[in-house]
This record gives C-alpha cells, structure tokens and sequence, in this order.
C-alpha cells in the first residue's frame, strides 16, 4: 500500500507545488514561498504522512527510537520516487553524460537530504514519547527545522550563483549528520533510563505487595 501511496501523493504534492510557482510576487519572495511551503514542507509532510497513517496508528508501536528509523526509510523511498520522475526524461543515449552527473549529484545529495530532514523530524517525534504533554509542540518544532534546513539547501543550489553554492548544502549535510547521529544516541538513552526507572517502580511494588 505505501508503494501505491508514494505516487498518489507525490501527483497531489507536484500540483499544489505547481500553483505556488505561479504566484506573481517578486521573483525572490516568490522562490521563497515556493521553495520553502512548495518543496520542502509539502515533501516533508508527505514523508511524515506516509508513517503516520502505516506505523504510528499500529497499536503494538511503542518503540521511539524506531521512529527516526521509520522516518529515514519513508524518505528514502519518496528520494528514489522523486528520483525516477526527475531523470526518467532524460534516459536516452544522446544526453547520458547529462544524466549521470545528475544522478550523482541526486544521490550524493537530495537522496541524503531528504532522509536527513526526515532523521531530524524523527527525532522531535520520538521525543514526544517521553513528553506527551509538549506532543504537539515537538512535531511543530520537527516540522520547522526539517522544513527550513530543506528548504535552504534547495534554495542555496537554486538562487546562490557564487562558490557558497555548494559550500551552503555541504554544510547543511554535514551538520544534519551529526545532529541525527547524537539524536540516536541521545533517543536510545534517554529509553534505557526509562526502562531502568519502570523496572524499579516494578520491583518496588512487587516488595510493596509482599509486605501487604
């Protein structure tokens, strides 16, 4: 079923995208809005959509770290879609050069990107685990820094024409890479502490009833 959602959403995605880039506002701002509502948040909500309707609503699902894993592969498969949309045009002998530095580049970074971002807003969301109070809070936190750091990376390699046109989303890559790698850790941790503690309240209330 996810393989069938992935195409149904991407269609609706694209259209909605479509509309944003044809607003008549200065070129700027409107890349803006385009980039960032058009591209990033549609995408990245998409990607959450897919978890959130196959993974989350599974009654047996109480594994937080799971989450971001669940988050990582949601966007890889929406990076392999978006993948074969964008160079399924340009498959032919006469422009292969063309397309293969275009599938590098894809590969090496829209593909890690897309799971990166989906890493971060994987994180808030299993954080959300250990505070169900501030839930709604978390996933708007998640939404907006995996939105902003897509949407700045697409930006800097669209509208940046100087040698920050890679430096930019080198950067966002790296430092995603790091963030997601100690929200791992951070998110494991913080689960062994809670089962440390819910084994002692065990213990305490097996002694509690003995003495009963």
């Amino acid at each position: 079923m996810a393989a069938i959602n992935y195409p149904l959403y991407a269609f609706f995605g694209l259209a909605l995208a479509d509309q944003l880039k044809n607003l008549t506002l200065p070129h700027f701002l409107n890349q803006i809005i385009y980039i960032f509502l058009g591209i990033a948040l549609i995408e990245e909500f998409f990607k959450y959509l897919i978890v959130k309707k196959k993974i989350l609503k599974d009654p047996e699902f109480d594994e937080p770290t799971d989450v971001m894993l669940y988050m990582i592969i949601s966007a890889l498969g929406f990076a392999a879609l978006e993948n074969l949309i964008i160079l399924f045009p340009l498959a032919n002998p006469f422009q292969f050069l063309q397309t293969s530095v275009i599938s590098v580049f894809r590969f090496v970074g829209a593909t890690f990107l897309h799971a990166l971002a989906s890493g971060v807003l994987g994180y808030f969301m299993a954080m959300s685990f250990f505070r169900p109070k501030n839930r709604k809070k978390l996933l708007f936190m998640g939404f907006f820094a995996s939105v902003s750091l897509h949407g700045l990376y697409d930006l800097s390699i669209i509208e940046v024409d100087n040698g920050f046109k890679f430096a930019v989303p080198i950067v966002i890559l790296l430092g995603l890479t790091v963030f997601v790698s100690l929200s791992f850790k951070k998110v494991d941790k913080l689960k062994s502490i809670c089962n440390l503690a819910s084994q002692g309240n065990s213990k305490h209330e097996a002694r509690n009833s003995k003495q009963i």
